[in-house]
């Protein structure tokens, strides 16, 4: 059976040591992915000084090259996020702005190095717009080359303009705890058979064959 690594990127607006909702989902996704012999780390974003930009390494300090190298040697990825108006957060913008460099980054056979990987999305807040959310993140990160699960997603919302988060939800609804179950099966699972399996590389044409691509 092929060794799977997971990493998990927390993208709250709160540095640590602040409590954070996302963290406790992304830890419960974590978790949920060591039952299926997965293992990895979670990394807050906001506490690595990951400049905003579309490519690889944007210099002066930049902290995305350091947790880029964390995703290559992963083969799951999962956003963790909160909403916020109805938005993934303004860190997780960045993140997908940042995996836009991988649309130029392939392997000796051509393919996308983010192809073969799992990406599964993980969702809290206090007002409506996680489906709204999980959509926008599956949708960017398939474009990127990564992989969605059947049931590739998990999320927690409590109730418009209330104050309790899910740091604070007592007891943990067993909505969630089914959906991040699911969620790490499904991404164990496909994990495992692209590694046994891999997409095939491009086919290419020779230069002059079929019709020009033109704008517009």
């Amino acid at each position: 059976m092929a060794s799977i690594r997971a990493l998990v990127l927390n993208c709250t607006l709160k540095p640590s040591p602040a409590p954070s909702s996302s963290e406790v989902l992304g830890q419960e996704v974590l978790d949920a992915l060591g039952d299926q012999g997965v293992s990895g780390e979670m990394i807050r974003v906001v506490d690595h000084s990951v400049r905003f930009g579309v490519s690889t390494d944007e210099g002066d300090g930049d902290g995305w090259p350091a947790i880029r190298a964390k995703l290559l040697d992963a083969q799951i990825l999962v956003i963790a996020t909160p909403i916020w108006l109805g938005q993934p957060s303004a860190v997780c913008k960045m993140v997908l702005e940042r995996l836009d460099a991988e649309l130029s980054e392939t392997d000796a056979e051509g393919r996308l190095r983010t192809y073969g990987k799992v990406a599964g999305v993980a969702v809290v807040g206090n007002e409506d717009g996680a489906h709204h959310t999980i959509g926008q993140v599956q949708q960017a990160l398939n474009e990127v080359g990564f992989t969605c699960p059947a049931a590739g997603a998990t999320y927690w919302v409590g109730e418009a303009l209330h104050k309790t988060d899910y740091i604070d939800a007592r007891p943990k609804p067993d909505t969630t705890g089914r959906t991040t179950t699911a969620l790490a099966l499904n991404s164990a699972h496909l994990a495992r058979l692209l590694a046994e399996q891999p997409y095939p590389p491009p086919q290419t044409r020779d230069v002059g064959v079929g019709p020009s691509r033109q704008p517009g």
